[in-house]
């Protein structure tokens, strides 16, 4: 029996695409108090097909596919630009394919300007109307409205004219900003997109005898099951361990683990790998916001998925790429990998010195790729201890000594040497745990 919030959740994802959706319109329809309609409406938001919008109000928006996730709809554009919306609310779902600045001649503006299309441009009403009739969304800019015969077009056409009180230029980079901040997000692999799903995991119920494991184990060859109730709420979790010495008979409710650490869809697979390797766990069940199950994830998949992410070309920087790409690996003897990285102004503090935030990512990446050419796997840093000896300036060329003290299967020491023409500048000593490539 479903919860009265996911029936909300339920009802929320069933209705048209560009509906409104209020508080008290939710609660009055699913006859819930307006605190439960409110909570609803908010991981609605979170899950990615609802948005608000200032002035506007709270709308039913297209749910975005992970691999689209770089393309904005024009009620996200209004949210960046802290826009107003002139006419065309009901087209606020739509996804923008391209957007063109209106700075030319209104016969040039026209022939880039097409459907999907988003088109920036000030107090020029022609433009508006013409864009509009090319099937392309408006973004007036400098803060001008348009005329009433073109917001009466909008919302024939279903298509947004948003206002802005930002010029074409700061527009245009807030909305290439908000494309390229998804862009990083796409590259950021979640449990939810590698999970096994919920209705292909084998799972054991609190009632079953211990027997049912024997059978399980032996048609599946894997020993480690979840355990749920007649909700599929996660219960605790039964491994060979848990059924040692332990009658057939007896129920997996009294011999299983309790309380099993759990990961839900939205987070990172590299936090869950280093959950992993801290626990020594091998797999892990993927609950949602009331535990019930929805999946799950193995060590293999985890480590399958990391491999996978380091072969992808990078699309947005990070910046911690824009620290490493300035890494030079030299490789002076065969003995000690050395690199050497020059200080750029953005990799600088207030004092015009290198920040200690980038040399924390400089040591920690030296470290990771001394163990990736060793062959032993990527690191999780358990313990940092960075000595700053001399400050580095802004143009300098540092070389970045990393060596491994002691490394086993799971665990390694190491220290960092960062010198400056010559002069020790710092030092890091670090204690590391090894996730093994599988």
């Amino acid at each position: 029996m479903a919860t009265k919030h996911e029936q909300i959740i339920k009802y929320i994802d069933s209705l048209g695409v560009g509906e409104k959706i209020s508080v008290r319109q939710i609660a009055k329809e699913m006859n819930v108090s307006e605190g439960t309609a409110y909570r609803a409406i908010k991981e609605a938001e979170n899950k990615g097909f609802v948005s608000t919008i200032e002035r506007v109000g709270t709308i039913r928006i297209e749910r975005k596919k992970k691999e689209n996730i770089e393309k904005l709809t024009f009620a996200e554009v209004v949210n960046v630009v802290e826009g107003q919306v002139l006419g065309g609310r009901s087209g606020l779902h739509k996804t923008l394919n391209k957007f063109v600045i209106g700075a030319m001649k209104l016969e040039a503006m026209m022939r880039y300007t097409g459907a999907g299309n988003l088109l920036i441009v000030g107090n020029r009403t022609n433009a508006h109307q013409l864009a509009l009739e090319a099937g392309a969304a408006v973004l007036v800019t400098g803060g001008f409205d348009t005329d009433d015969h073109v917001k009466k077009l909008a919302d024939k056409m279903e298509l947004p004219v948003i206002s802005t009180s930002y010029d074409t230029f700061t527009v245009a980079t807030m909305i290439n900003r908000a494309i390229y901040d998804q862009l990083i997000k796409k590259e950021i692999v979640l449990v939810e997109d590698i999970l096994t799903p919920a209705d292909q995991t084998i799972c054991l119920h609190g009632t079953d005898k211990v027997e049912m494991w024997y059978e399980y184990n032996q048609d599946t060859g894997h020993g480690r099951f979840p355990v749920i109730d007649r909700n599929r709420k996660v219960l605790g979790m039964v491994t060979s361990k848990d059924i040692m010495g332990h009658d057939r008979g007896s129920s997996v409710e009294r011999v299983m683990t309790r309380n099993p650490i759990t990961v839900n869809g939205k987070t990172s697979v590299a936090s869950a790998a280093q959950m992993m390797v801290w626990e020594g766990i091998e797999v892990l069940p993927v609950t949602d916001a009331h535990n019930k199950l929805e999946g799950m994830i193995s060590r293999q998949d985890v480590l399958k998925a990391l491999q996978v992410i380091q072969r992808q070309p990078q699309i947005g920087e990070k910046l911690d790429d824009i620290v490493t790409n300035q890494f030079v690996d030299t490789d002076e003897s065969k003995n000690a990998h050395v690199y050497k990285c020059s200080v750029t102004p953005q990799m600088t503090n207030h004092l015009g010195t290198i920040s200690y935030g980038v040399f924390t990512t400089l040591v920690t990446e030296a470290a990771n790729r001394l163990l990736r050419s060793q062959k032993k796997g990527d690191l999780v840093v358990e313990n940092l201890s960075i000595f700053f000896m001399k400050p580095v300036q802004m143009e300098t060329l540092i070389e970045i000594h990393p060596r491994i003290l002691e490394v086993g299967r799971k665990f390694g020491k190491m220290d960092v040497d960062v010198y400056n023409e010559g002069v020790i500048v710092g030092k890091a000593m670090m204690m590391v745990q090894i996730m093994e490539r599988s």
